[in-house]
């Protein structure tokens, strides 16, 4: 066999959805893009909604949201993708790295106040993999100390925690479209907010600074009421960003909206599966502590101390694997703002990523399972 890691769920439904923008003559920012937009916010309750090219935008301009000043520090984990730290650079703030917890790989409450001082603004705390930080304490804390809260939900869309969707605890919410996520628009994301006001204050951000993007443009000039030159006008008075996700993207979108909870599900049923078949090995172990019945997961992975002969051996089995994720603390871009993490540097070791995607099969996963139990060291 030869399975790969991930894989977006695409049908015709998708194909149909772009060929009605094809023949709406309107690709880029345009009426797809509104509707996607609502249709999140509805889905996820009680937010307003704002569409991007990428999680990474959207990290970006949620901190830019606050203006704040040059040179004060943001609390990010050790372990996740290089865009939540990378939004602090972007903006002209320092990353504090913050220590995850053994079990749970999610940020340590504990490491957090330790590395908290004076000049601390703001938290990203991720959704690693799908399970859920500990929100409800790191809320408490930072709110104490008058840090926002911009919740990473890059691995989580859908997911919940207390009935309440994940990435509508804090401030701001950022998700991830792009094509290995829960859904997928090719590339994309999505910044939430209970704030109007945020939402609205990013949209030229967005879109380069202009306070009237090209669709509202041409929907003044067909309206008749507007009679005057100048439905082209608009003015610029932010320094914006290239970050406006397009109609193409946005029509994919909205048929993955409506699959996602079916897709979680599945994927659900795939980690079950996995689950089930490795709960006798001694040697590997679950990456998280996996509960399919409360949390939505992005990724499956497992603990081995054998991690690098694990993956040369399932390599040689056909079977793809990934490392998810080296602590950035390593990285050479952040030498400069190196604090120790103890526990990220020590068992990301033994991380590996398996292979989970909605067309996954039973026959796969168990060809995957099988493969492990076959494993000598």
């Amino acid at each position: 066999m030869n399975i790969r890691l991930f894989k977006p769920y695409l049908t015709q439904e998708e194909l149909d959805s772009i060929k009605d923008t094809f023949d709406s003559g309107w690709l880029g920012l345009g009426p797809k893009v509104m509707e996607f937009e609502k249709n999140w916010s509805t889905y996820i309750g009680g937010s307003y909604s704002l569409a991007v090219n990428s999680a990474t935008a959207a990290l970006h301009l949620a901190l830019t949201a606050f203006n704040f000043p040059q040179g004060k520090k943001v609390l990010v984990p050790a372990i996740t993708f290089v865009s939540t730290a990378n939004a602090a650079l972007y903006n002209g703030l320092i990353p504090v790295f913050v220590d995850v917890d053994p079990i749970t790989l999610q940020m340590d409450i504990v490491d957090l106040k330790k590395k908290y001082d004076n000049d601390c603004v703001a938290v990203i705390p991720v959704h690693y993999g799908g399970y859920p930080v500990d929100i409800e304490n790191i809320l408490d804390f930072a709110y104490d100390k008058g840090m926002k809260v911009i919740e990473d939900c890059a691995h989580c869309a859908g997911g919940e925690y207390r009935g309440k969707k994940l990435g509508t605890w804090g401030d701001i919410g950022c998700f991830s479209f792009e094509e290995k996520k829960l859904m997928t628009t090719g590339d994309g994301g999505m910044i939430c907010s209970a704030n109007e006001e945020i939402i609205e204050k990013l949209k030229p951000y967005r879109w380069v600074g202009i306070d009237k993007d090209t669709w509202k443009r041409a929907s003044e000039f067909r309206n008749e009421a507007v009679n005057d030159a100048y439905h082209w006008h608009y003015l610029i008075s932010v320094l914006g960003y290239k970050y406006n996700m397009n109609d193409l993207a946005a029509s994919i979108g909205l048929i993955q909206l409506k699959k996602l909870d079916y897709m979680n599900m599945i994927r659900s049923k795939h980690i079950n599966l996995y689950l089930e078949n490795i709960k006798d090995l001694k040697e590997i172990k679950p990456l998280l502590p996996y509960n399919t019945k409360r949390d939505v997961y992005w990724i499956f992975g497992i603990r081995t101390k054998q991690r690098d002969k694990l993956i040369v051996f399932l390599k040689e089995k056909g079977i793809s694997t990934g490392v998810h994720f080296y602590p950035l603390t390593l990285h050479p871009l952040f030498m400069n703002f190196y604090v120790p993490c103890k526990t990220a540097e020590n068992i990301w070791k033994e991380f590996i990523t398996l292979p989970l995607f909605v067309e996954l099969t039973e026959q796969e996963i168990n060809y995957v399972s099988e493969a492990l139990y076959q494993f000598k060291g």
